[in-house]
């Protein structure tokens, strides 16, 4: 069993990571994506341009509400059938971000900032991080013993940030401008 992390897109122009186990069976190999912030058949691609089927993704975890993080949310979420997890107060702003076409309503999972959710062998945790945005968080995935960070859009670096980046095995930091 392997783990596989692919920054499908980074920066202004859209988001999405993808961070899998492949164990080397294709019915037990499964991943989940850190935002969609490209169109669905962008994702499908770059996947299958790695040799993961798009059908090994099973949910996708969202830190904030800005367009270049959920442009494809809810095409995933609605017609996909996937779970899109985030906070209560991230789901209102992506139902209200004008790139959202189709609203999220029957797929829509809420974690809470500090509380791990075990999602098959994945434990997820959101921490918050300061940006513009609704109730942005960042994530730190553990599975099979490494730590993967997440931490988009920071506009600097808080204690709570800090204590989750010092425990990464890999860490995907995005920073912006912040007075």
């Amino acid at each position: 069993m392997k783990i596989q992390f692919i920054s499908l897109s980074s920066g202004s122009s859209g988001n999405c990571y993808y961070v899998g186990l492949d164990t080397g069976d294709a019915a037990g190999s499964y991943g989940i994506l850190i935002d969609a912030g490209i169109p669905v058949r962008t994702i499908r691609q770059s996947l299958q341009d790695v040799g993961i089927p798009f059908e090994r993704v099973e949910a996708v975890f969202v830190t904030h509400d800005h367009a270049d993080h959920i442009k494809s949310l809810g095409t995933l979420g609605e017609r996909c059938r996937l779970p899109i997890y985030a906070t209560r107060e991230t789901h209102v702003g992506i139902n209200h971000n004008y790139v959202t076409t189709h609203k999220l309503t029957s797929c829509m999972r809420y974690v809470k900032k500090n509380v791990p959710l075990a999602f098959r062998q994945f434990t997820i945790t959101p921490f918050e991080v300061p940006h513009d945005a609704t109730d942005a968080v960042g994530y730190c995935v553990e599975v099979m013993g490494r730590t993967f960070v997440f931490a988009t859009d920071v506009g600097h670096i808080t204690s709570e940030a800090s204590a989750y980046i010092d425990r990464a095995n890999y860490l995907v930091i995005e920073a912006n401008y912040d007075a």
